[in-house]
């Protein structure tokens, strides 16, 4: 336990004692001491505690130690630490998740090191850090080891993680500014050297933090020391640029030419579907399986969302595939969502199945040669689609870039109809707070005909 209510007493000399001079100090209700032989050697450890007295640092009640002279006995290192807090995420973690905590730690760790005599080759350490520290196997009794404790590595890989465990500083170092900045700024740029994308370095920077904060609750730290460093995250622009987003007469035409790209398009045009009409996410779409819609001959019909699947390979699956399959984004795992769906996409998804029917797991989409729908593999298709639906100077631009633009396009439309936010946000599986920054323009646009309707039945009651 700390505490700050401490008193560090005169040096007492004790005649005919080999160490003759004791210092005394108490830490709450108890007294500690030490016996030195030399008076100057008492002299300068009393120093030291009252320099920590003087600073308002807090004493252990166990040892009697300042807390920072504890930390330091108890420091481990922070190739150490990052083990240790891979290995208490995984768990619970996606696949995408535990492959982005192996990307952020592989990308501070190099860079928290005592000095750079004799680095190993930079990707290589990377290729170390990334696929053999930070990567997990589930053995056979249930317990969970790193993939470098379970198979043998390259020499080269072997060679790599021996120079980081001995260079990276100790954990106490991460109390310095200077060196909490050096790993900061280590987020701010690719593997190539240029600037990292605004979203990645706010990733990371998440990761980081909450590597600290573990340290923090193990007892490695004391206190988070982001706050010691007067260092700004890039500013992030999440609202959609709807210049770049098609509407709903492009969007059909998109569609529509991605059926003319031959059977293959024609496999895909339901999924595309699924992405405009019913504003799902390209990862909600491909695993959806003939059970999850409602499709009656006329009207309006709805799908039944639950999961979600996404490529991250095959290190990171608790089953050893390459895709993983999860509970809708940011939600309980067994949450649904159910979205009508309009007629027109009702159409397509009953065209679908009667040309192509379903995979013998019930999923409509699948890849070419079988199994999960690979988006190198859609996103050829619309690139190829682009080109036939757009001018020469929109296929150049970003118009319609990628698949995602049609789940804004389904988004943007319901709002432009009238549908209220709260509602929007549901069917497209939104907090309100995202859509409104995600969505800010067309929810203004949304307002202001809404104020104008207001506004033509007041002058209507003024004219009675």
């Amino acid at each position: 336990m700390l505490t700050y209510d401490a008193q560090i007493w005169s040096i007492r000399k004790r005649p005919n004692r080999a160490a003759a001079y004791q210092l005394r100090w108490r830490v709450g209700p108890r007294p500690f001491s030490k016996s030195y032989k030399i008076k100057a050697q008492a002299d300068g450890r009393r120093s030291e505690l009252m320099t920590a007295l003087r600073n308002r640092e807090q004493f252990d009640t166990e040892t009697g130690l300042p807390a920072s002279e504890v930390q330091a006995l108890n420091s481990t290192t922070w190739y150490a630490h990052t083990r240790a807090y891979a290995a208490m995420k995984w768990p619970g973690a996606s696949a995408e998740h535990r492959a982005s905590i192996a990307d952020s730690l592989a990308t501070i760790t190099p860079k928290l090191v005592k000095d750079g005599r004799g680095a190993p080759d930079r990707k290589m350490l990377r290729t170390a850090l990334y696929s053999w520290v930070y990567q997990f196997v589930l053995g056979d009794d249930g317990t969970l080891n790193s993939r470098l404790d379970v198979e043998e590595p390259p020499a080269d890989i072997v060679a790599a993680l021996d120079w980081v465990s001995r260079k990276s500083v100790d954990m106490t170092g991460l109390n310095t500014p200077s060196v909490v900045r050096t790993a900061l700024d280590a987020l701010k740029l690719k593997q190539d050297g240029t600037a990292a994308a605004e979203n990645t370095v706010k990733r990371k920077r998440t990761v980081f933090s909450n590597c600290l904060r573990y340290a923090v609750e193990r007892g490695s730290l004391t206190a988070l020391p982001l706050d010691k460093v007067d260092w700004t995250p890039p500013e992030t622009d999440d609202e959609i640029d709807f210049r770049f987003v098609p509407g709903p007469k492009l969007a059909k035409a998109l569609i529509d030419a991605v059926g003319d790209q031959g059977e293959r398009g024609r496999h895909l045009m339901a999924f595309f579907g699924c992405l405009c009409y019913a504003a799902n996410r390209p990862g909600e779409a491909a695993n959806l399986r003939e059970d999850d819609f409602t499709l009656p001959e006329e009207g309006w019909g709805e799908v039944l969302l639950s999961t979600s699947t996404s490529r991250v390979g095959s290190g990171w699956t608790d089953t050893g595939e390459s895709f993983d399959t999860r509970g809708l984004k940011k939600r309980a795992r067994k949450t649904t969502r159910p979205v009508p769906i309009p007629p027109v996409l009702v159409r397509l998804v009953r065209e679908h199945l009667k040309e192509f029917g379903t995979s013998e797991d019930g999923r409509l989409f699948r890849a070419a040669q079988g199994g999960g729908l690979l988006s190198r593999e859609y996103g050829a298709v619309w690139k190829a689609a682009r080109l036939v639906a757009l001018t020469e100077s929109e296929a150049a631009s970003p118009l319609a870039g990628v698949p995602y633009s049609l789940r804004h396009a389904g988004v943007s439309l319901w709002l432009e109809s009238g549908v209220s936010p709260a509602e929007v946000a549901r069917r497209a599986g939104h907090s309100i707070a995202v859509l409104f920054r995600f969505y800010a323009k067309a929810i203004h646009r949304n307002q202001q005909r809404a104020n104008q309707q207001i506004e033509r039945a007041l002058d209507a009651t003024d004219r009675d």
